[in-house]
C-alpha cells in the first residue's frame, strides 16, 4: 500500500505507542509521529512492521477532541479515508470524520479491531485463551465447586457437612464433631466455598489464644486462605491507616481474650461490617440466664450483627443441657429464646431418635413408633412408607432410607446442629500403650530431693509441673550446660528403639523446645540418627522444612523431635509410631499429641510408646491417664471434665510422687467417673443427627467423585501449558513434584499467587498432604485462578493467525475460527455461574459461512496448524479483511441460535432448582422451626434476580483466529 502524508498507521511490534501518523516519506524511508507519546520512529519503506488503522462500517470511532461517530460509510481519496455516519452525542446523522483527525490515544479491544489493526497474538496464546475459556465454564457446573481444592483428604461426612452449610445463605450453625473428626478442615471448607462462590467477602475468627497459631497454619496451608492475625501490636499499628483496625483486612483470626479485654475495640469490631464469623472452642463461652459470662456477651454482641456464624464445639448437649441451648441461642435468639420451651422440645424428639434407632438397625417399627413418624412427617404416603420399612428386601432397605431422609428435613436442630461420633463415622485405628519403666538415675534423685526442699514456698501446681520434667530440674542446680543425656535412661531407650525400627517414620513430642534440641544432638553424633526438630522458635518457613524433611521418603528424617507446637496444626498420618519423652500437663494436650497420627484417613494401627521414670511425677500421671481415663488407647471426650474435677488431688500426687496413699483410689474413683460419664454419652447419641451429620452413602459417592477428579490429565497440561506461556520456570523433582520459580520474562512483573523465592507444587493430593512445604495444584488453587484471571481478563490470545499445511485443499483457502462467549453479568452473591457460566461457543467458518466446528474437533485441529510471523500475518489480514467481516456478519445468525438454546437451558435448570428448593423451605417451615424467615425471603429474592439476569443474557465475540491453507 502506498504511503500518504497523514495516514494512521499502528506498530505491530509497539501497540502501546497508540496511532501513528505518516509526517515524511522519502524513497526508501517513512516516518510515524505517535502523539500520545510524542515519539517518532523511523521504518524501512519496503518492509515496515506496522499496520494501516481502517475501520469499517458497524465500528464506533473516536475524534481527538473526544466525540465518537458510528461509521456508515468509508471513503478513500488521495491515499487518505473519511468516514461517515452519525455522531452520537448530538445525533447528527451527516458527520464525517477525517483519519488525520482519529484519537492517537485509541485502544483496540474488541478481538476483530485488534486483528486488523494489527495486534495479533502468538497461536499458542489463542489455545491458552480457548482452553481456559472452556475449562472455566466447566468447573463453575461442577456441583462439588470450592470442594476439591482442599489439602486434606477425602473424608465423607467432612464433605457432606461442608457442602450442605457451605451452598446455604449465611449459615448459622453449630459444628459438634468429636476430637479427631476435623472441625476445623470442616469450617475451613465451608469459609473456602464461601469465598469461592462470592457468598462472603469478610470473614472473623475468634478462637481461644493457644489455638490462633493452628488456625493460621491450617487456614494458610490447606485453603490457601491468608488471614491476617490481629493482636495489641497489630491493632495499634492499623489505627494508623484507619478510623476502624478491621475494616484494613478482608480475612481477620484474633484471639477471645483480645476481643474481650477492650470494649472500644470490640465496638470496632461489631461495626466492620463481617459476612461471618466462626467461633471455636464455643463450649468455653459459659452461660446461665441470670450471669452470662463476659466471654459470652462478646460473642452475642458479634454474632447479632454478622450475618452468618459458625460455633465448634466437640461438646455439645452430653456436658450440660443448658450451656447447649446457650449455644444455640448465640446461632437463633428468635427461635431459642425460652430455656424450658427448648427442653421441653428435646424431650418430644427423643422418641423419634428412638425409632430411627430401629430403622438403622433394620427391626421392625412398633405401634408408638409408627404413630409417632407419621405425626411428625405429615404425609400421606408416610403410613404407606412405614409399611413397606417393615416389608421384604430391598423395598424394605428403600423405604427405610426414604424415612430417615424425610426424618432429617424435620429433625428439631438438624439445620443448626451437625454431629458426628467415631461410633458413627468409623474408620479410625487401634491404638495400643507401650508404657517402658526405666530406673531414675541417682543424680535425678539428688536433684528432685533438692528441689523438694528449696521448693517447699512454690505453689502446688507450678510444683507439679515441674517434676514432671526432672532434666530440667537437673539443669536449674547444675548450670544449663549440665549434661543429663548422658545418664538419662529414656536417651538410651530412644537410641536403641530407633536403631532397632531404621525403616520406620517417628514422632517423638517433648514439653520443651530445649529437650528436642539436646535430643537431636545426641542422636547425631552418637549414632548419625537423620531427625528433624520442630519447634515454636522457627520461623514458619523453617517448620515447613522440618516437617518436609521428616515427610521425604527418598532421603528425609527417619525421626522428627518436636516440642508441645509440634501437637498443634500439623498431622503425620504417614507415621504410625508416636514416643512421648515425657508426658503433658492436661489430657486435651495428650489426645493432641496423639492426634498428630490418630486420623481418620490413617492406614495403620497406631503404636504410642512412653519410656516413664519409676517413683516420679511421670509414673503417676501416666497411670491416671491410663488406667483412670483410658486415654492412651481410645478417644476420651471426659478428660477435661475430669481433670477439672480432679485436679487439686491430681497435683497433690504429682507434686510429692512417692506419697501413693490413697492415689488407687483416685485413680479408680476416675475410671467410675469415666466411665459412667462415656455411658451418658452414649446413650445421649441422637442416631437421627449423627446420620443427617454424615451423610450416608451420598457422602461417600461425593468423595468418590472428587477422588476420581483429582487424576484429570486436562488440569496437570493445562497448568503446564499456562506456566509455559504466562514464563514461569518449571524444575521437575522426585516424588511428583515441581519447583516454580518467576522467570526473568513473565507476561506480567509479579504473578499472583507465587512467592518471588518460587513455590513447590504437587498435582498428587496424597503427597501434599505428606509434605507440608508443598502446595496441591486443582482447579481451585490461586495459582491456578489467578492465572485463568489472567489470561480472560485482558486482550492475550484474542486474535491470531495460523497457517495449515493440506494438499487437499486450494492454497490459499481462509477458514476464520470465532470464539463466543455467552455470559450475564450479576453479582457475585447470586451464584449466576452455577447456571450461566461464561460459556464458551467455538465456530469455524469456510469461506461461504458454513460452520465446521462440529466435525473438526479443536485440539487435534489445533496440532495440525503452524505459527506465522506478525508481519507476514498482518499483510494476510489486510489481504483478506472485507472476506472476513463478510463471515463475521454471517456467524452472528449462527451463534445466536446456539446461545438462545444455552440459556434457554441455564434459566430451566435454574428454575427447577430454585423453586424446589424455596418450596421445600416453605413445607419445612411449617414443621421445623429451624428454617429462619430471612433464609426463605433470601431464597425467593435469589431466585427473582437470578431469572431476571438470565433473561438478560447476551453473547460477545471473545477470539477469533485466521487459517490460510498453505502447501509449503
Amino acid at each position: 500500500m502506498p504511503f500518504t502524508l497523514g495516514q494512521r498507521w499502528i506498530s505491530d511490534t509497539e501497540s502501546e505507542l497508540g496511532l501513528g501518523t505518516v509526517v515524511a516519506v522519502d524513497a526508501r524511508m517513512i516516518t510515524l509521529m505517535f502523539p500520545a507519546t510524542g515519539e517518532n520512529r523511523l521504518y524501512a519503506r519496503s518492509d515496515a512492521p506496522i499496520t494501516r488503522v481502517m475501520f469499517n462500517p458497524g465500528d464506533t470511532v473516536t475524534s481527538h477532541e473526544g466525540w465518537q461517530l458510528a461509521v456508515e460509510s468509508v471513503q478513500e481519496q488521495e491515499g487518505l479515508l473519511t468516514y461517515f455516519g452519525t455522531r452520537l452525542d448530538t445525533g447528527q446523522t451527516d458527520a464525517t470524520l477525517n483519519e488525520v483527525r482519529l484519537d492517537s490515544k485509541l485502544t483496540f479491544s474488541k478481538p476483530q479491531d485488534r486483528l486488523f489493526a494489527g495486534q495479533i497474538d502468538r497461536m499458542d496464546r489463542f489455545a491458552l485463551r480457548y482452553r481456559a475459556r472452556k475449562f472455566h465454564s466447566e468447573q463453575f457446573r461442577q456441583d462439588w465447586n470450592g470442594l476439591r481444592g482442599i489439602r486434606a483428604s477425602l473424608i465423607p461426612h467432612q464433605l457432606h457437612i461442608a457442602s450442605q452449610i457451605g451452598r446455604r445463605h449465611a449459615p448459622r450453625v453449630l459444628l459438634a464433631d468429636e476430637v479427631g473428626l476435623g472441625k476445623t478442615i470442616e469450617a475451613g471448607m465451608i469459609i473456602h466455598q464461601q469465598l469461592l462462590t462470592g457468598r462472603a467477602e469478610r470473614i472473623l475468627i475468634v478462637v481461644p489464644e493457644s489455638l490462633l497459631h493452628q488456625w493460621l497454619v491450617e487456614m494458610l496451608r490447606r485453603f490457601n486462605l491468608h488471614f491476617s492475625l490481629f493482636d495489641d501490636e497489630r491493632y495499634a499499628e492499623a489505627m494508623l491507616d484507619s478510623d476502624n483496625p478491621f475494616e484494613t483486612e478482608q480475612l481477620v483470626l484474633c484471639s477471645l481474650d483480645f476481643v474481650r479485654r477492650n470494649k472500644d475495640r470490640l465496638e470496632k469490631l461489631t461495626e466492620a461490617e463481617w459476612d461471618m464469623m466462626v467461633v471455636d472452642e464455643a463450649h468455653h463461652l459459659s452461660w446461665s440466664h441470670n450471669a452470662p459470662s463476659r466471654e459470652y456477651q462478646v460473642i452475642e454482641q458479634l454474632a447479632a450483627a454478622i450475618p452468618s456464624v459458625l460455633l465448634l464445639t466437640a461438646t455439645p448437649e452430653q456436658l450440660g443441657l443448658e450451656s447447649h441451648f446457650a449455644r444455640l441461642r448465640l446461632l437463633d435468639p428468635d427461635r431459642f429464646h425460652d430455656y424450658e420451651s427448648f427442653v421441653a422440645e428435646q424431650q418430644r424428639y427423643r422418641p423419634v431418635a428412638d425409632a430411627v434407632s430401629l430403622l438403622l438397625n433394620g427391626e421392625p417399627l412398633g405401634d408408638e413408633s409408627r404413630t409417632l413418624l407419621g405425626h411428625m412427617l405429615s404425609l400421606k404416603d408416610s403410613e404407606a412408607l412405614m409399611t413397606e420399612a417393615d416389608g421384604p428386601e430391598p423395598r424394605a432397605s428403600a423405604a427405610r432410607r426414604q424415612l430417615i431422609s424425610l426424618l432429617m428435613d424435620r429433625h428439631g436442630t438438624s439445620r443448626v446442629l451437625f454431629r458426628n461420633t467415631r461410633q458413627g463415622v468409623k474408620g479410625f485405628p487401634n491404638r495400643t500403650l507401650h508404657g517402658i519403666k526405666l530406673p531414675l538415675a541417682a543424680q535425678y534423685q539428688t536433684a528432685i530431693k533438692v528441689a523438694g526442699i528449696m521448693g517447699g514456698k512454690q505453689p502446688l501446681d507450678e510444683r507439679a509441673r515441674n517434676m514432671l520434667y526432672p532434666e530440667q530440674i537437673y539443669q536449674q542446680f547444675e548450670g544449663q550446660n549440665a549434661t543429663w543425656w548422658n545418664f538419662d535412661p529414656r536417651v538410651e531407650w530412644l537410641l536403641n528403639f530407633l536403631l532397632e525400627n531404621r525403616q520406620e517414620k517417628i514422632l517423638v513430642i517433648c514439653a520443651h523446645a530445649a529437650t528436642a534440641l539436646q535430643l537431636e544432638q545426641v542422636l547425631r553424633e552418637r549414632e548419625a540418627v537423620r531427625a528433624a526438630v520442630f519447634h515454636e522458635g522457627l520461623s514458619l518457613v523453617d517448620r515447613d522444612r522440618a516437617a518436609a524433611y521428616f515427610a521425604s521418603e527418598d532421603d528425609g528424617a527417619q525421626v522428627l523431635l518436636c516440642s508441645e507446637i509440634g501437637s498443634e496444626g500439623r498431622n503425620f498420618q504417614f507415621a504410625h509410631h508416636l514416643v512421648m519423652f515425657d508426658l503433658p500437663f492436661n489430657p486435651d494436650l495428650l489426645e493432641q499429641r496423639i492426634g498428630r497420627l490418630d486420623r481418620i484417613g490413617q492406614q495403620q494401627d497406631i503404636s504410642i510408646y512412653v519410656p516413664y521414670l519409676e517413683d516420679t511425677a511421670q509414673a503417676v500421671l501416666l497411670r491416671w491417664y491410663h488406667e483412670g481415663l483410658d486415654a492412651f488407647e481410645h478417644t476420651c471426650p471426659t478428660g477435661r471434665a475430669l481433670y477439672d474435677q480432679g485436679y487439686s488431688q491430681l497435683i497433690g500426687y504429682l507434686a510429692e510422687p512417692t506419697a501413693t496413699e490413697g492415689l488407687d483410689d483416685f485413680i479408680s474413683d476416675s475410671r467410675e467417673r469415666h466411665d459412667a460419664l462415656k455411658l451418658q454419652m452414649e446413650q445421649g447419641r441422637d442416631r437421627l443427627l449423627e446420620q443427617h451429620s454424615n451423610g450416608g452413602e451420598q457422602a461417600v459417592a461425593l468423595a468418590e467423585t472428587i477422588a476420581a477428579e483429582d487424576s484429570d490429565s486436562h488440569l496437570v497440561n493445562f497448568a503446564l501449558n499456562l506456566f509455559d506461556i504466562i514464563g514461569i520456570n518449571q524444575d521437575d523433582r522426585s516424588d511428583s513434584l515441581i519447583v516454580l520459580t518467576p522467570g526473568d520474562h513473565m507476561m506480567v512483573p509479579d504473578f499472583p499467587g507465587l512467592p518471588e523465592e518460587g513455590c513447590t507444587i504437587t498435582f498428587n493430593r496424597e503427597q501434599a498432604l505428606s509434605r507440608e512445604d508443598t502446595q496441591f495444584i486443582s482447579w481451585e488453587h490461586p495459582i491456578i485462578r489467578n492465572g485463568l484471571d489472567l489470561v480472560l481478563s485482558g486482550d492475550s490470545g484474542t486474535s491470531a493467525v495460523s497457517l495449515l499445511k493440506n494438499k487437499a485443499l486450494p492454497v490459499g483457502t481462509l477458514l476464520v475460527e470465532l470464539i463466543y462467549v455467552i455470559e450475564s453479568q450479576a453479582p457475585r452473591k447470586l451464584q449466576l455461574n452455577r447456571f450461566l457460566p461464561a460459556t464458551p461457543v467455538r465456530l469455524l467458518l469456510d469461506k461461504n459461512g458454513t460452520d465446521l466446528a462440529a466435525q473438526v474437533e479443536f485440539e487435534q485441529f489445533n496440532r495440525q496448524l503452524n505459527a506465522v510471523k506478525r508481519h507476514t500475518a498482518s499483510k494476510l489480514v489486510g489481504a483478506v479483511q472485507q472476506e472476513v467481516h463478510g463471515l463475521l456478519k454471517s456467524s452472528e445468525a449462527l451463534v445466536a441460535v446456539q446461545a438462545a438454546q444455552i440459556i434457554k437451558e441455564a434459566r430451566k435448570q435454574a428454575d427447577d432448582n430454585l423453586s424446589a428448593e424455596l418450596s421445600r423451605l416453605e413445607a419445612l417451615k411449617a414443621v421445623n422451626p429451624a428454617i429462619r424467615t430471612d433464609e426463605l425471603d433470601a431464597a425467593a429474592t435469589s431466585r427473582s434476580q437470578i431469572l431476571a439476569h438470565l433473561d438478560e443474557a447476551n453473547w460477545r465475540l471473545d477470539a477469533i483466529r485466521l487459517i490460510v491453507v498453505t502447501h509449503q
